[in-house]
């Protein structure tokens, strides 16, 4: 006898915005909470690690060159899939395991991350 069983393979790409189980600073507790994959599609590592950076409702956190505002009544807002107006902090980026990926909720264009991304990273 045969057993047959189909996996559903996932692939994530760079600008999808996910639930993740989000590592604290104190890397021992962690939260499910949104980020936007930054890391390259097609990085090939052969590793099952993607890097994303930590999606915030804090307001407050926006006022840096390295965060990017996010309203819901604009375009990326409503596309995100998100649903309240957030932040995407490239100052706090974490790599984690696809496991660690609740699901895909929606998706950003990279243009604003990536000028947050050469401020954090000093590019």
């Amino acid at each position: 006898m045969t057993i047959m069983i189909y996996t559903k393979l996932i692939k994530y790409k760079r600008g999808d915005v996910i639930l993740v189980l989000f590592p604290n600073s104190d890397l021992r507790t962690a939260k499910l909470r949104p980020a936007v994959i930054v890391q390259a599609d097609n990085l090939q590592t052969e590793l099952s690690q993607i890097i994303v950076a930590m999606i915030s409702s804090n307001l407050s956190r926006a006022a840096h060159p390295s965060r990017i505002l996010l309203k819901l009544n604009s375009p990326e807002g409503l596309q995100s899939g998100l649903l309240t107006d957030s932040v995407v902090m490239t100052d706090n980026l974490a790599t984690i395991t696809e496991r660690a990926i609740d699901r895909v909720i929606g998706d950003l264009l990279m243009d604003k991350v990536d000028i947050a991304l050469r401020h954090t990273l000093n590019l």
